[in-house]
């Protein structure tokens, strides 16, 4: 019995397998051709100049932000800042160059909204006549 299955599955396997006819080989003479040639010539580059800022100041929101950055060639030097939520106010200053990489530095300042003071009362006593 096993030997009759596994001969099925053999000839099933085999009668399945698609056939391939070997594809034909053509010879063809080299073709030479000259592509034209182009000559390329370097754009001028504009050297790297800005300066810009703009700032917003949305009381509805309460989204309060600046920024202001100024390059002069490969020389990036900027701040910028924003009320956290907690109402103190994240300043960073930053430089970038192709010597000392890219470098910030973080400043924070007190919350803007400070929390009322608590009052302590001095006890009240009750007399009795």
């Amino acid at each position: 019995m096993k030997c009759i299955f596994v001969a099925a599955i053999l000839i099933a396997t085999v009668t399945a397998s698609p056939v391939y006819a070997p594809l034909p080989v053509y010879h063809h003479a080299p073709v030479i051709a000259h592509a034209p040639v182009h000559k390329i010539v370097a754009e001028p580059v504009a050297y790297p100049k800005y300066s810009f800022n703009y700032g917003i100041k949305d009381p509805h929101t309460g989204d309060i932000k600046s920024q202001s950055e100024h390059r002069d060639g490969d020389v990036v030097k900027g701040q910028y800042s924003l009320v956290e939520p907690d109402g103190s106010i994240r300043t960073v200053d930053y430089t970038a160059d192709d010597h000392n990489g890219f470098n910030a530095v973080v400043h924070r300042t007190a919350p803007a909204i400070h929390a009322a003071p608590i009052i302590h009362h001095s006890p009240i006593h009750a007399y009795h006549h």
